[in-house]
């Protein structure tokens, strides 16, 4: 098929080129060379003027920090919790309760985290009777100076993805067999995994481990709704001096994305180094014969971290609803005097807009991710390869690569091309972050239906493509709907890329809700952080849906 065998070389351009051309178009202005703002020559001194900024360095460290401490955090108790509770009913249930996190985009698990822990937050509301708390106290919660708070929504996030692609690695791997011979052996569960498993499970999950590194080092609806304001992290400064009015200070903010891309860098070598000590005292732990059979309590530990972070991220999804219909709701009282949809009535006129932006570009990137991976996943039919470990770093470079050190690349170039196709451009960027997700849950699936059925079909004289039509698709339609629903969810909560191709002419309720965390009104944040949470799970029931409509009476044939 002729899809089939040009979706591989155009799946690969997509995903690498457009981080060439980025972090061209970023570096050249770094250095002075923008011939459109007059930049001609070669100089340095537009990092002499970074580097000369106040608390630059702070605010780079600070990404750094929160980066590594993010990842640790999450992966530690990650691994803690798959290693003592793996293959029991408590795993299952946390494991359905962490699942559906993955539809609930960065920034609106933020402000629900802020609605939850902020000092005029749903738990000091909690407390204000047993202590005689009448108002709010003066404590920096949010917005704390080292970043802890905007760690915290971070990590409720990163938990359930590396806990899901974890998942996806257990299966290909002996893990009943290798737990009932560790355990058979004298070593407790959590030393039994760390020992015979964690480390072939790690290889399967690192390039995620390095996306979840990335994003924590370079994220910014989440530092600017959670993170310090003096100074901010580094990626915060580098959007406000991005959308400057000043052109000029285009190459200020070049050079300050190039440091960006060096934090990232210096935060991917610090963890290899940390890869290579925690291997050397596990080596070190099972060569000396310990086998920490009493692991009670670090197994608790672990379940109560990784309950408490479902917890957290739900609460403050129900917070946002609530306070998006609350009426007069006054502190310390934990209910609103009244409920009203005023808010909402008045609201809807300004929402129509970008939730009709959020629509069509993760609709259209979502159904061009789609053909591409079932473009590239047939080709591996055809030609029984499927590209091995470099494919997996192609699919995952979008990933590792900070968005604002390439972005603001693509923005140049957009500019200077002089192309007025927003809207294309914008549904382009989406697609380079939506394309690698869509293919990592699509592909397990594929290649994990029975090849018998093809054969069948080619011996009843069926073509390529009829068998695909007539067969796979069908069987695969509902992990092809899960696929889709993970890539509209990513769509939607792109903030970074939308935010610099859109350029302010293109908004979407991620942009609108991210734009209202400077404000303090509540309810209408709760009104866009809820829509922003609403679309993705209305994406997913649709997925649940559509197959089951579809195969009703037909059991036998779901997949």
């Amino acid at each position: 098929m002729t899809l089939a065998r040009l979706a591989p070389p155009l799946t690969i351009g997509i995903l690498i080129l457009p981080l060439v051309f980025g972090l061209v178009g970023t570096i050249l202005p770094a250095f002075g060379y923008l011939p459109a703002l007059g930049g001609t020559t070669v100089t340095t001194a537009h990092f002499a003027e970074l580097f000369a900024m106040p608390a630059i360095w702070r605010s780079a460290g600070l990404s750094l920090f929160v980066g590594l401490a993010t990842t640790a955090i999450s992966l530690g108790i990650v691994m803690l919790f798959v290693a003592g509770w793996s293959q029991t009913r408590v795993f299952q249930r946390v494991q359905h309760l962490l699942s559906p996190l993955l539809a609930i985009p960065h920034a609106a698990a933020a402000f629900g985290l802020a609605f939850l822990i902020a000092p005029s937050g749903y738990l000091i509301r909690l407390a204000a009777p047993v202590f005689g708390i009448d108002r709010p106290p003066d404590l920096l919660i949010i917005n704390d100076p080292l970043g802890l708070t905007m760690m915290a929504g971070l990590i409720v996030k990163e938990i359930p993805f590396l806990f899901l692609v974890t998942l996806a690695a257990l299966p290909q791997l002996p893990h009943r067999q290798t737990m009932q011979l560790t355990s058979a052996m004298g070593y407790g569960r959590v030393a039994g995994f760390a020992y015979a498993l964690a480390p072939r499970v790690y290889r399967q999950i690192r390039f995620a481990v390095y996306a979840v590194i990335a994003y924590a080092t370079s994220v910014v609806d989440v530092a600017i709704i959670l993170g310090p304001n003096l100074p901010p992290t580094l990626p915060v400064r580098l959007l406000r001096w991005m959308n400057d009015p000043d052109l000029s200070v285009r190459f200020l903010a070049s050079a300050g994305a190039v440091l960006q891309l060096s934090v990232t860098i210096a935060a991917l070598a610090l963890w290899w180094l940390l890869e290579r000590f925690v291997a050397a005292a596990v080596t070190a732990a099972c060569d000396g014969g310990l086998r920490f059979r009493r692991d009670r309590i670090v197994r608790l530990l672990s379940l109560s971290a990784t309950a408490i972070a479902g917890l957290i991220v739900f609460a403050g999804v129900a917070l946002l609803a609530l306070w998006s219909v609350s009426a007069f709701w006054q502190f310390p009282d934990l209910w609103p005097q009244a409920l009203s949809l005023s808010t909402w009535q008045s609201a809807l006129p300004r929402i129509l807009d970008p939730l009709a932006t959020t629509l069509l570009a993760g609709l259209a990137s979502t159904l061009i991710a789609l053909l591409l991976t079932i473009g590239c996943l047939e080709r591996e039919i055809e030609t029984g390869k499927t590209g091995g470990s470099r494919a997996l770093l192609a699919i995952y470079m979008p990933l590792m690569v900070p968005q604002i050190a390439f972005v603001f690349g693509l923005q140049v170039l957009f500019v200077a091309s002089g192309t007025d196709q927003r809207f294309a451009a914008l549904v382009f960027v989406h697609l380079i972050f939506v394309l690698p997700y869509v293919f990592l849950s699509l592909s397990d699936p594929w290649r994990a239906l029975d090849r018998r059925y093809d054969r069948v079909a080619a011996g009843l004289g069926r073509t390529r493509l009829a068998t695909l039509l007539s067969i796979r698709l069908p069987m695969l339609a509902r992990a092809i709907a899960t696929a889709a629903a993970v890539g509209f969810a990513v769509s939607v909560g792109q903030y970074l890329p939308t935010v610099l191709i859109g350029e302010g002419r293109l908004t979407t309720i991620t942009t609108e809700a991210v734009a209202l965390a400077s404000g303090g009104n509540r309810r209408v944040i709760g009104v866009y952080a809820f829509l922003q949470t609403l679309l993705p799970f209305l994406a997913f029931a649709i997925a649940s849906l559509v197959p089951a409509l579809l195969f009703r009476g037909r059991r036998s044939m779901r997949v």
